[in-house]
This record gives structure tokens, C-alpha cells and sequence, in this order.
């Protein structure tokens, strides 16, 4: 599970690191006299002669708490396992392997929203360990896009996908060297230019998690700018959608009212003319008039 991401997103590198901890852990958890190959990319075959059908479960149950204790850098062990057992001489080695297949896929069906959901929780573990963003920082992000969001008269759906959105926009952060993301000073131009894949790394997270795929694009662009300065596409005005226009102004007070590696916290008066003075250029005027229009509503049950 999740070797397609960890190739898209992290590099073959990190999948191959995944394929390896997965046979390490099959070979750990089966008897001396199993035989265990590599079947296909992300598949392993296990023959165990004289077996019982109890003891195919054993080895599965073992399998799957070995894979407990390995991991890679981003992504946990995940296994989908089924098991065949050839009781009579009739069943041939075809007919087997194909219904430990079938069992092994009807459980990666049944386990895998499970997964997603837990690799999504990994993930942005990671990104707050690596970018010291505290829950505290995403809540209130997640209540000024709210506010805004309801401003403009959102429809319910819409709601739900900014909230999302403002929760995992920076999801690609976690593919970029920890040592950039809290590096103190002043980047060097490769380290930008490492920086500024990031919305492209969480666009191919999101679009390997069926549940929250519809808001890939809208991490793809939420750093674009309304002049066109933007990356990664250099979209312009309204080419760059609503609701990337919508976080773009809640995620830039939000960042300028926080501490940061490389500087402290702005006092707010110093961060409203900041989006005022970039109104127009770096943000959508009217985005900013909204936000404007509904901070002192948010004040009141936040702390700034």
C-alpha cells in the first residue's frame, strides 16, 4: 500500500526503500522453509509447504505486526495479505495463486480508506514536525477561510473543500529537506527553487486519496498571484481560482501574524497594511475586502 505515492511524490528512491522494509518484514515473519519471492512491482508471493491452512494465518497475522514496527522517512508499512490453501491434489497452482489474489485485494478494498485517511494523518505529522506549524496555526487558518467563505455565500460544498484546502494546502512540504523549511536566513536560489515544488508534490499526494482528490488543482495553484507572479503556472486575475484566491489572503495574515524561523511574529496593524498594500498586485482587491470585512467578527473567538 502506497508505493505509488511514495514513487510519485518522494522519488523512486523512497519506494524502493518501501519495497525493501516489505520484504524484510514478510522474511522475518515466515518459517525457515517458506519460499518468498517478488511476484510483480508491489507484489510478494509466499509458498509455505505443509501448511495448514491456520498456520497461512499465522504467518499473515505475523506479517502484519511486523509491519508495525517498520517504516520509511514519509510513509508507514502497509501490507495487504490473502491466503490459498491446497487441501486436495485437484486445485492447481494457477487456481491458488489467483484466490490468495482475490482475498488479498478484497481486503486491500476494505482496509484502504483506513489507510488513506491514516497515511493523510502520517503526512501532516510529518509537515508539522518539519515546519513547526501548530494545530493552533491551522485552526485559525480554517476559521478566517470559513468566515470569508461565508461572506461570499459558498455553497456548502465549497465550504467543505476550502476547509480541507486550508488544512492540506502545504501537504507538498513534506517532499522538501527539513533543513530549508526551518533554515533561518535568506534561501539560496536552489532552495527557493527546491521551495517552489511544493504545490506541485501536494497536488500528486491528494490525487492518489480518492476522498479529497477534488481539491488537488486547488493546491496546485494556491501560490499563484493575481498578477501573474505567481507559481507554478503563472496564472493571472481570475484565471486562478476563487477559493486559491480566497486562501491566499487568510494564509498570508495568518503566516505574517505567526513566528517564523527566520523572523518573529508582525503585529497585526503592520500585517493589515501589508495586504492592503498588495491588494491588486499580489492579491485579489476584492479578497482582501472580505477578509478585511470579516476579521473583526473572527477577533472576537480567536486569539490572536
Amino acid at each position: 500500500n502506497g508505493l505509488k505515492l511514495a514513487n510519485d511524490v518522494f522519488g523512486h528512491d523512497e519506494g524502493d526503500e518501501l519495497i525493501r522494509k516489505a520484504a524484510e518484514a514478510i522474511k522475518k515473519s515466515c518459517r525457515k522453509e517458506d519460499l518468498v519471492c517478488r511476484w510483480g512491482g508491489d507484489e510478494f508471493l509466499v509458498f509455505s509447504f505443509n501448511a495448514s491452512a491456520q498456520t497461512a494465518e499465522e504467518i499473515i497475522k505475523r506479517i502484519k505486526n511486523t509491519c508495525l514496527t517498520y517504516a520509511t522517512e514519509h510513509l508507514r508499512l502497509s501490507i495487504a495479505l490473502g491466503c490459498a490453501t491446497r487441501e486436495t491434489p485437484g486445485k492447481s497452482l494457477k487456481e491458488l495463486i489467483k484466490e490468495a489474489e482475490e482475498k488479498m485485494y478484497r481486503q486491500k478494498m476494505n482496509e484502504s480508506k483506513n489507510f488513506r485517511a491514516s497515511m493523510i494523518n502520517t503526512l501532516l505529522a510529518s509537515l508539522f514536525a518539519k515546519n513547526m506549524q501548530a494545530e493552533a496555526y491551522v485552526q485559525r487558518l480554517k476559521e478566517y477561510c470559513m468566515k470569508m467563505g461565508n461572506r461570499l455565500k459558498l455553497t456548502s460544498k465549497e465550504i467543505n473543500e476550502l476547509i480541507l484546502l486550508a488544512a492540506l494546502h502545504d501537504i507538498g512540504k513534506v517532499g522538501i529537506r527539513e533543513e530549508i523549511l526551518k533554515k533561518p536566513g535568506i534561501l539560496t536560489k536552489a532552495e527557493w527553487e527546491e521551495i517552489k515544488k511544493h504545490p506541485e508534490i501536494g497536488c500528486r499526494i491528494v490525487q492518489n486519496i480518492p476522498e479529497i482528490g477534488p481539491i488537488a488543482e486547488y493546491i496546485l495553484y494556491h501560490h499563484e498571484r493575481w498578477d501573474g507572479k505567481g507559481y507554478p503556472q503563472g496564472l493571472k486575475g481570475e484565471e486562478i481560482p476563487l477559493l486559491c484566491r480566497l486562501l491566499a489572503v487568510a494564509t498570508a495574515y495568518n503566516a505574517m501574524i505567526s513566528d517564523r524561523p527566520y523572523r518573529k511574529a508582525l503585529p497585526k496593524e503592520i500585517a493589515l497594511a501589508e495586504l492592503r498594500e498588495n491588494a491588486g498586485t499580489q492579491f485579489d482587491p476584492e479578497m482582501v475586502e472580505i477578509f478585511l470585512a470579516s476579521l473583526d467578527s473572527i477577533e472576537g473567538r480567536i486569539d490572536l
